[in-house]
């Protein structure tokens, strides 16, 4: 008799754990050597607390009222969390600060087969380092990391949040067809986007220069194509990427058109990419702002791995 669980979770069995076990023993050696240390939150927080962090692309799955009638959900993002820890617990300490974390996180999803709600993820936050050094830290603490697992293949998307948002203003679209373009590009949606832009009144040769724009992926040479209005996103990739030892600057290329679908990235935003599957394995990226919405206005930058995507790429490369 099989009892049933419910939808977007599963069991773990013991061999599957060991695995599991020694891809966050590894991550977190890592991460230890460059100086993070590790931190743990309430799998419950408040609703109110949880809404600083504009996470439309994170909705929380599960809601509760406690005793006291304040409404609480099961955290569907660390970062947030790691956010009202640094600037309430450690408010006046010396910057920066560099935390780790390995965790489960609990997410909405489209009621399709497959789709978790419940999600492993192992990440850091560098909370008071500003761009570009702080971005080619974590940048190297990622890809590092990733080699300690035993994952060969990969490479690291990099962009910038502010770099399609200024494109378009450039183009002077209103704030409502512009976050339905934005989102349809954090989806990888192409033709979403080709869709939302003739929407928007654009005509068929400008939006197919913008969605040929949002397929660039590659070396430097990309960024030759991005428009004027974007010139400062574009600045700022270079700088990163001039920072970046060989063995971490061969793992990036340039996206530009990557879109975390999490509203508080303001700057360098980057994915996770394995031929191995079919889907990104994680992602990060500044969010100078969150900690000013908690009374500590510092800037700061992290990423967080799905440890079950990892798990299965290490898989497929193996087998492949």
């Amino acid at each position: 008799m099989t009892l049933p669980i419910p939808s977007g979770t599963r069991d773990v069995l013991p061999d599957e754990m060991r695995e599991l076990r020694a891809i966050g023993d590894a991550l977190r050696g890592v991460f230890e050597e460059a100086g993070y240390g590790e931190v743990s939150t309430p799998a419950l927080e408040y609703e109110s607390v949880l809404a600083k962090g504009d996470l439309a692309g994170a909705r929380p799955a599960y809601r509760v009222v406690d005793d006291h009638g304040d409404v609480l959900v099961l955290r569907s993002d660390m970062t947030v969390p790691i956010a009202r820890v640094a600037s309430s617990r450690y408010s006046s300490a010396e910057l920066p600060l560099r935390f780790w974390y390995l965790a489960h996180a609990y997410r909405q999803v489209r009621p399709r087969r497959g789709m978790s709600r419940e999600l492993l993820q192992v990440g850091i936050e560098l909370i008071g380092s500003g761009a570009p050094e702080g971005t080619a830290e974590a940048l190297t603490v990622l890809c590092r990391g990733l080699a300690a697992t035993g994952l060969r293949d990969f490479r690291v998307g990099l962009g910038d949040a502010s770099l399609f948002p200024a494109v378009l203003d450039g183009l002077g679209l209103p704030d409502d067809a512009r976050g339905r373009i934005l989102h349809e590009l954090s989806t990888h949606d192409f033709v979403g986007v080709e869709r939302e832009l003739a929407a928007a009144g654009l005509t068929r040769d400008a939006a197919d220069s913008l969605v040929a724009l949002a397929q660039q992926r590659g070396g430097a040479e990309v960024l030759d194509a991005v428009p004027e209005a974007a010139a400062q996103a574009v600045a700022g990739m270079r700088d990163v990427h001039a920072l970046l030892d060989d063995d971490v600057a061969d793992r990036v290329i340039f996206d530009l058109g990557l879109v975390r679908d999490l509203g508080y990235y303001t700057g360098a935003v980057f994915e996770v990419y394995d031929p191995a599957l079919g889907v990104p394995l994680g992602g990060g990226g500044r969010y100078d702002d969150l900690l000013g919405q908690f009374g500590r206005p510092v800037p700061a930058v992290g990423f967080a791995l799905v440890v079950d995507r990892l798990h299965l790429a290490l898989h497929g490369e193996e087998r492949g």
